[in-house]
């Protein structure tokens, strides 16, 4: 029997790093549906659901995907509305690589130190692998955990979506510029840069004579990163005594995880990953 996969991308092309990804991680066939929203979704899942004797439905699975997480949080949603009983496959969501990048991200930071009643900053964490980072790390007890963005509205509000979907109390704080930056930092064990791509957030001399941060993980792999005076391939790197992740470092983590959970999806055809289920098969895999 075929394993099959079926991309609903939420953007007008399905993405091809994750079909390679999807092949890399054990499809037989990946077959990729673009502009796909939680209106149109339907015919798609009941196509998934109704084809296979129910023995025999593990082997069809789907993948929700797309540059917009909270498109794809919705689609996400959608899809599983569409089941009942029995008529179900299983279905991963990871919009963008945000879940296996955030998951794979903290759990190289938990294999390198101690997170538990440590304080955590998020640097430009409102978007979707910051916000998901956050949480893994509050629910790994760290004693504060803050978001920063340049505008404190914008954390404000990342901080409240946050406690409503998870229940965790997430710290907001602005971070305009350097200076706000680095006094975010100023008291903190953990930091973890989610950055836009090319866009600096700290400079060496913002962290490097910072006695209190422990561990370091930038998710930037794109020049220049976000934390100035580090490398996009530190695996565990010692800077200045702080132990230091580059997206690359952690990256071979993340699409191990990402080959893992599509492998998974066709063991039984009743399981969903999403951020929690993705994290906790990191957490292993570190």
């Amino acid at each position: 029997m075929k394993k099959l996969l079926f991309q609903l991308d939420t953007d007008a092309h399905p993405a091809v790093f994750d079909t390679v990804v999807a092949y890399d991680g054990g499809a037989d066939h990946v077959i990729g549906h673009g502009n796909v929203t939680p209106e149109n979704v339907t015919p798609l899942v009941e196509g998934a659901i109704f084809t296979r004797a129910p023995k025999e439905k593990k082997y069809t699975a789907l993948f929700v995907g797309g540059s917009d997480m909270v498109a794809g949080e919705q689609l996400f949603k959608a899809v599983q509305k569409n089941f009942f009983a029995d008529f179900r496959v299983s279905v991963m969501l990871d919009s963008n690589g945000s879940n296996t990048t955030a998951a794979a991200g903290v759990a190289k930071l938990l294999n390198s130190g101690e997170v538990k009643g440590k304080k955590a900053v998020i640097l430009a964490g409102t978007g979707p692998v910051g916000q998901r980072a956050a949480v893994m790390l509050a629910k790994e007890e760290a004693s504060e955990v803050v978001i920063t963005s340049r505008q404190l509205s914008r954390a404000e509000k990342a901080c409240a979506d946050i406690n409503k979907s998870f229940g965790v109390d997430i710290t907001p704080a602005e971070g305009a510029d350097y200076d706000a930056r680095a006094k975010a930092i100023e008291n903190a064990q953990i930091v973890f840069a989610a950055g836009a791509a090319g866009v600096e957030l700290l400079k060496p001399e913002h962290w490097e004579t910072n006695s209190n941060i422990e561990l370091m993980a930038d998710a930037n792999a794109t020049p220049p990163i976000g934390i100035g005076g580090t490398d996009m391939m530190d695996r565990g790197q010692d800077r200045n005594g702080k132990i230091v992740w580059g997206a690359i470092g952690f990256g071979t983590l993340k699409l191990a995880v990402h080959r893992a959970c599509i492998d998974k999806l066709f063991e039984s055809n009743d399981q969903l990953f999403d951020a929690e289920e993705i994290f906790s098969l990191a957490k292993t895999m570190a």
